[in-house]
């Protein structure tokens, strides 16, 4: 028997309409938000940015391909990773659908990164992904846009990211932060100097560009595709641990056996499994977890799911 509330058709549908009633004021304070994006003074930018694509060396003006609005998504993927943040990864996967409905819509959809262009082009052939990529290499991009800070700021003890000053420390190596740099073939120092990010541009005649929008951390939220079907779903989010992978990696979990060579998968398998869920239980043995949209976020340690729920999204999990 199941534990939570049952009731008949009618109470459902009672209990229904009232949330309804949430929802639409939801839409519509939603609604009031999106208008006073569009309300925020733009801001000229002069500085000349240079970034690297697939049809050579182009400007920031050039990123808008004829359009009049430019949004960039700020990928992390470091010049020392061997593979981006599996995070944005997950949110980037939704954009091939949106990417082509933007362009026909006067808005061109980009990712930036600072790894050099070839590591992007091999990453995203691996991915199967068709959306504009584009890298920062050598500029000040990332860097002004606060998704990207030097070793030196974090050796001072302070960066400046969603719009607030915060110190940075170094998590111990078994840190869950850790062990998604790993992911990443890098350290935590290294992961966590990128960010997370979308910003928003606008072309007025002349060839001006105006920043006009950023957004950080659980700004992006909107963005995570999966979250939206997941919070709609009987069990929401229902995470114990940080359970995502980049799409290709799922299929290395356990699968059916078949034979003696199925048998040896699946012992393969089994010790997959076994070292996913130390894993998962390890979230909830750390007493400091360091979030990379946030410099550093301390917790009481706690076996409580409740307790852990809002801090599982690594590197978006960050009011703002």
């Amino acid at each position: 028997m199941t534990k939570h509330m049952t009731g008949t058709r009618e109470e459902w549908l009672a209990a229904r309409l009232g949330l309804l009633e949430a929802e639409k004021e939801l839409t519509r304070r939603s609604d009031e938000l999106a208008r006073r994006r569009q309300e925020l003074p733009w801001v000229r930018v002069d500085k000349e940015y240079r970034f690297e694509t697939d049809e050579g060396s182009v400007s920031l003006a050039d990123l808008f391909g004829g359009r009049s609005q430019l949004l960039v998504y700020h990928f992390m993927f470091g010049p020392d990773y061997t593979a981006s943040c599996p995070s944005c990864s997950a949110i980037a996967d939704g954009f091939n659908g949106v990417a082509v409905h933007l362009a026909n819509h006067d808005v061109m959809l980009w990712a930036v990164s600072r790894a050099p262009l070839s590591k992007l082009q091999a990453y995203k052939q691996r991915m199967g992904w068709s959306f504009p990529w584009a890298s920062s290499f050598g500029s000040d991009f990332n860097a002004d846009f606060n998704v990207w800070f030097t070793e030196e700021q974090q050796r001072q003890g302070g960066i400046e990211y969603n719009y607030r000053h915060s110190a940075w420390q170094l998590p111990d190596r078994d840190n869950p932060v850790a062990r998604v740099a790993a992911m990443c073939g890098t350290d935590a120092a290294t992961f966590t100097r990128e960010r997370p990010g979308m910003s928003a541009f606008v072309l007025e005649g002349g060839g001006v560009v105006y920043h006009t929008y950023s957004t950080y951390a659980r700004g992006l939220d909107g963005l995570w595709g999966m979250y939206q079907w997941l919070d709609r779903a009987p069990k929401g989010r229902n995470e114990t641990g940080v359970w995502w992978r980049r799409h290709d990696e799922y299929d290395k979990r356990a699968e059916p056996s078949r034979g003696c060579r199925g048998a040896t998968a699946g012992r393969e398998n089994s010790r997959r499994m076994v070292s996913e869920q130390a894993f998962q239980r390890a979230l909830f043995d750390v007493s400091a977890l360091l979030f990379a949209t946030s410099a550093a976020v301390t917790i009481v340690c706690s076996t409580s799911t409740k307790a852990i729920a809002g801090l599982l999204r690594v590197y978006h999990e960050n009011d703002v």
